[in-house]
Protein backbone atom coordinates (compact mmCIF):
# COMPACT_ATOMS: atom_id res chain seq x y z
CA UNK A 1 0.00 0.00 0.00
CA UNK A 2 1.57 3.54 -0.92
CA UNK A 3 1.40 5.77 1.80
CA UNK A 4 0.85 9.62 1.06
CA UNK A 5 3.12 12.78 3.40
CA UNK A 6 0.53 15.24 4.47
CA UNK A 7 2.46 17.60 2.45
CA UNK A 8 1.80 16.03 -0.73
CA UNK A 9 -2.05 15.62 0.22
CA UNK A 10 -1.78 19.34 0.90
CA UNK A 11 -0.07 20.07 -2.16
CA UNK A 12 -3.05 17.69 -4.26
CA UNK A 13 -5.59 19.35 -2.62
CA UNK A 14 -3.84 23.15 -3.84
CA UNK A 15 -3.79 21.67 -7.66
CA UNK A 16 -6.95 20.12 -7.52
CA UNK A 17 -8.93 23.83 -6.59
CA UNK A 18 -6.81 25.61 -9.14
CA UNK A 19 -7.96 23.27 -11.68
CA UNK A 20 -12.04 23.64 -10.76
CA UNK A 21 -10.90 27.43 -10.28
CA UNK A 22 -9.75 27.06 -14.16
CA UNK A 23 -13.36 25.42 -14.84
CA UNK A 24 -14.55 28.48 -13.96
CA UNK A 25 -11.72 31.04 -15.10
CA UNK A 26 -11.23 29.63 -19.03
CA UNK A 27 -14.64 30.84 -19.82
CA UNK A 28 -12.81 33.70 -20.20
CA UNK A 29 -10.49 32.44 -22.15
CA UNK A 30 -8.04 32.38 -20.29
CA UNK A 31 -6.61 28.88 -20.59
CA UNK A 32 -5.70 30.08 -24.13
CA UNK A 33 -3.42 32.91 -22.81
CA UNK A 34 -1.97 30.44 -19.95
CA UNK A 35 -0.96 27.98 -22.92
CA UNK A 36 0.72 30.58 -24.43
CA UNK A 37 2.92 31.22 -21.65
CA UNK A 38 3.36 27.95 -21.09
CA UNK A 39 4.61 28.10 -24.75
CA UNK A 40 6.24 31.05 -25.20
CA UNK A 41 9.92 30.05 -24.25
CA UNK A 42 9.92 26.35 -26.24
CA UNK A 43 12.10 26.26 -29.42
CA UNK A 44 10.34 28.12 -32.66
CA UNK A 45 9.86 24.93 -33.90
CA UNK A 46 8.49 23.19 -31.05
CA UNK A 47 6.25 25.91 -30.28
CA UNK A 48 4.72 26.43 -34.27
CA UNK A 49 3.95 22.86 -33.78
CA UNK A 50 1.65 22.92 -30.79
CA UNK A 51 0.12 26.02 -31.66
CA UNK A 52 -0.67 24.01 -34.98
CA UNK A 53 -2.19 21.05 -32.88
CA UNK A 54 -4.51 23.55 -30.60
CA UNK A 55 -5.41 25.17 -33.72
CA UNK A 56 -6.47 21.89 -35.61
CA UNK A 57 -7.83 20.39 -31.91
CA UNK A 58 -9.74 24.50 -31.66
CA UNK A 59 -11.47 23.07 -35.48
CA UNK A 60 -12.29 19.59 -34.52
CA UNK A 61 -14.26 19.95 -31.20
CA UNK A 62 -15.45 23.60 -32.05
CA UNK A 63 -19.08 22.20 -31.78
CA UNK A 64 -18.45 20.28 -28.95
CA UNK A 65 -19.55 21.14 -25.81
CA UNK A 66 -18.41 19.76 -21.93
CA UNK A 67 -21.22 20.50 -19.52
CA UNK A 68 -21.06 24.29 -19.29
CA UNK A 69 -17.74 25.02 -21.42
CA UNK A 70 -16.57 24.80 -24.53
CA UNK A 71 -14.89 21.30 -25.12
CA UNK A 72 -11.68 22.45 -26.25
CA UNK A 73 -10.89 24.17 -22.54
CA UNK A 74 -10.57 20.32 -21.32
CA UNK A 75 -7.45 19.48 -24.07
CA UNK A 76 -6.10 22.97 -22.88
CA UNK A 77 -6.29 22.11 -18.89
CA UNK A 78 -4.99 18.46 -19.95
CA UNK A 79 -1.99 19.97 -21.89
CA UNK A 80 -0.75 23.09 -19.32
CA UNK A 81 -1.49 20.59 -16.87
CA UNK A 82 1.41 18.00 -17.86
CA UNK A 83 3.96 21.26 -18.93
CA UNK A 84 3.11 23.06 -15.36
CA UNK A 85 2.64 20.99 -12.49
CA UNK A 86 4.12 17.22 -14.52
CA UNK A 87 7.28 19.71 -15.50
CA UNK A 88 6.91 17.93 -18.66
CA UNK A 89 8.73 19.90 -21.99
CA UNK A 90 8.62 17.14 -24.95
CA UNK A 91 6.75 18.64 -27.14
CA UNK A 92 5.30 15.18 -28.78
CA UNK A 93 3.68 14.78 -25.29
CA UNK A 94 1.98 17.59 -25.22
CA UNK A 95 0.64 17.76 -29.17
CA UNK A 96 -1.04 14.44 -28.23
CA UNK A 97 -2.56 16.08 -25.03
CA UNK A 98 -4.27 18.32 -27.11
CA UNK A 99 -5.31 15.92 -29.50
CA UNK A 100 -6.15 12.87 -27.06
CA UNK A 101 -9.73 13.11 -28.34
CA UNK A 102 -9.48 14.10 -32.19
CA UNK A 103 -9.18 10.74 -33.78
CA UNK A 104 -12.47 8.73 -30.94
CA UNK A 105 -14.12 11.91 -31.56
CA UNK A 106 -13.51 13.29 -34.94
CA UNK A 107 -11.83 10.55 -37.31
CA UNK A 108 -14.61 11.71 -40.20
CA UNK A 109 -13.30 15.22 -40.22
CA UNK A 110 -9.50 14.52 -39.85
CA UNK A 111 -9.80 11.52 -42.89
CA UNK A 112 -11.64 11.66 -46.01
CA UNK A 113 -13.04 7.63 -45.67
CA UNK A 114 -14.24 8.70 -41.72
CA UNK A 115 -11.81 5.13 -40.73
CA UNK A 116 -9.62 5.92 -37.07
CA UNK A 117 -6.68 4.02 -39.27
CA UNK A 118 -6.59 6.52 -42.19
CA UNK A 119 -6.85 9.44 -38.95
CA UNK A 120 -3.99 8.60 -37.06
CA UNK A 121 -2.24 8.18 -40.41
CA UNK A 122 -3.25 11.92 -40.99
CA UNK A 123 -2.08 12.81 -37.57
CA UNK A 124 1.28 10.60 -38.40
CA UNK A 125 1.76 13.14 -41.41
CA UNK A 126 1.13 16.33 -39.66
CA UNK A 127 2.69 15.74 -36.80
CA UNK A 128 4.64 12.37 -36.59
CA UNK A 129 4.30 8.81 -35.85
CA UNK A 130 5.46 9.43 -32.18
CA UNK A 131 2.37 11.84 -32.11
CA UNK A 132 0.18 9.47 -33.51
CA UNK A 133 0.93 6.79 -31.80
CA UNK A 134 0.49 8.39 -28.42
CA UNK A 135 -3.19 9.67 -29.31
CA UNK A 136 -3.57 6.00 -30.38
CA UNK A 137 -2.91 4.51 -26.64
CA UNK A 138 -5.09 6.86 -24.79
CA UNK A 139 -7.73 6.47 -27.53
CA UNK A 140 -10.59 3.98 -26.75
CA UNK A 141 -11.31 1.34 -28.95
CA UNK A 142 -15.33 0.95 -30.02
CA UNK A 143 -16.23 -1.88 -27.69
CA UNK A 144 -18.06 -4.82 -27.95
CA UNK A 145 -21.75 -4.37 -27.49
CA UNK A 146 -22.33 -7.70 -25.55
CA UNK A 147 -19.73 -6.76 -22.92
CA UNK A 148 -20.29 -3.90 -20.81
CA UNK A 149 -18.27 -1.23 -22.02
CA UNK A 150 -16.87 0.87 -18.72
CA UNK A 151 -15.18 -3.10 -17.77
CA UNK A 152 -14.14 -3.25 -21.57
CA UNK A 153 -12.72 1.21 -20.59
CA UNK A 154 -10.50 0.13 -17.44
CA UNK A 155 -9.20 -3.58 -19.65
CA UNK A 156 -8.26 -1.17 -22.56
CA UNK A 157 -6.45 1.51 -20.31
CA UNK A 158 -4.51 -0.95 -17.98
CA UNK A 159 -3.26 -2.82 -21.04
CA UNK A 160 -2.48 0.37 -23.00
CA UNK A 161 -0.56 2.42 -20.68
CA UNK A 162 1.58 -0.28 -19.24
CA UNK A 163 2.87 -0.80 -22.75
CA UNK A 164 3.24 2.96 -23.36
CA UNK A 165 5.03 5.13 -20.02
CA UNK A 166 4.10 8.74 -21.97
CA UNK A 167 0.69 7.39 -22.38
CA UNK A 168 0.25 7.72 -18.84
CA UNK A 169 1.29 11.07 -18.35
CA UNK A 170 -1.33 11.81 -20.77
CA UNK A 171 -4.35 9.57 -19.15
CA UNK A 172 -3.07 10.75 -15.65
CA UNK A 173 -4.13 14.81 -16.79
CA UNK A 174 -7.05 13.62 -18.62
CA UNK A 175 -8.41 11.50 -15.68
CA UNK A 176 -7.60 14.30 -13.13
CA UNK A 177 -9.59 16.66 -15.02
CA UNK A 178 -12.35 14.36 -15.49
CA UNK A 179 -12.59 13.79 -11.86
CA UNK A 180 -12.46 17.42 -10.80
CA UNK A 181 -15.23 17.79 -14.00
CA UNK A 182 -17.92 16.07 -12.08
CA UNK A 183 -18.55 18.88 -10.13
CA UNK A 184 -20.63 20.54 -12.63
CA UNK A 185 -22.47 16.75 -13.21
CA UNK A 186 -25.47 16.03 -11.22
CA UNK A 187 -28.17 13.67 -10.44
CA UNK A 188 -28.18 9.94 -11.98
CA UNK A 189 -24.85 10.99 -14.26
CA UNK A 190 -23.03 12.25 -11.43
CA UNK A 191 -23.62 8.93 -10.07
CA UNK A 192 -22.66 6.26 -13.27
CA UNK A 193 -19.60 8.62 -13.84
CA UNK A 194 -18.34 8.10 -10.17
CA UNK A 195 -18.98 4.35 -11.07
CA UNK A 196 -16.92 4.25 -14.11
CA UNK A 197 -13.75 6.03 -12.96
CA UNK A 198 -13.56 4.72 -9.29
CA UNK A 199 -12.03 1.37 -10.58
CA UNK A 200 -9.77 3.01 -12.55
CA UNK A 201 -7.89 4.64 -9.78
CA UNK A 202 -6.12 1.61 -8.25
CA UNK A 203 -5.11 0.74 -11.92
CA UNK A 204 -3.46 4.32 -12.06
CA UNK A 205 -1.88 4.44 -8.77
CA UNK A 206 -0.09 1.23 -9.95
CA UNK A 207 0.88 2.17 -13.59
CA UNK A 208 2.04 5.99 -12.25
CA UNK A 209 4.17 4.05 -9.29
CA UNK A 210 6.11 2.31 -11.94
CA UNK A 211 9.77 2.85 -12.14
CA UNK A 212 9.40 3.35 -16.08
CA UNK A 213 7.34 6.28 -15.85
CA UNK A 214 8.89 9.19 -17.25
CA UNK A 215 8.34 11.56 -14.05
CA UNK A 216 10.16 13.13 -11.48
CA UNK A 217 9.02 12.45 -8.13
CA UNK A 218 7.67 15.27 -7.02
CA UNK A 219 4.98 15.26 -9.89
CA UNK A 220 4.18 11.31 -9.32
CA UNK A 221 3.63 11.86 -5.88
CA UNK A 222 1.59 14.53 -6.83
CA UNK A 223 -0.33 12.31 -9.20
CA UNK A 224 -0.86 9.71 -6.82
CA UNK A 225 -1.99 11.82 -4.34
CA UNK A 226 -4.56 13.47 -6.69
CA UNK A 227 -5.92 9.94 -6.96
CA UNK A 228 -6.17 9.25 -3.34
CA UNK A 229 -8.42 12.57 -3.38
CA UNK A 230 -10.50 10.99 -6.21
CA UNK A 231 -11.26 7.97 -4.62
CA UNK A 232 -12.52 9.42 -1.08
CA UNK A 233 -14.45 11.60 -3.46
CA UNK A 234 -16.10 8.64 -6.03
CA UNK A 235 -16.81 6.84 -2.52
CA UNK A 236 -18.73 9.73 -0.98
CA UNK A 237 -20.63 9.71 -4.37
CA UNK A 238 -21.56 6.03 -4.03
CA UNK A 239 -22.21 5.63 -0.60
Amino acid sequence: MLLLGHGYRRAAARDDHAAARDHVDLRRGGLRARFAVEVEGWPGPDRRRLNQALALAGRLHAADRREREPYVNHLLRVAIRIMSHYGVHDADVVCAALLHDAVEDHAAELAPDGTRDAAFAVLADEFGPRVAGLVAAVTNPEYATERDADEQYREHVADSLRRDPWARVIKASDFTDNGVGLIHASGPRLRRLAAKYAPLVPVLQELIALPDTPLGDPARQRILAQLGQAADRFAALLT
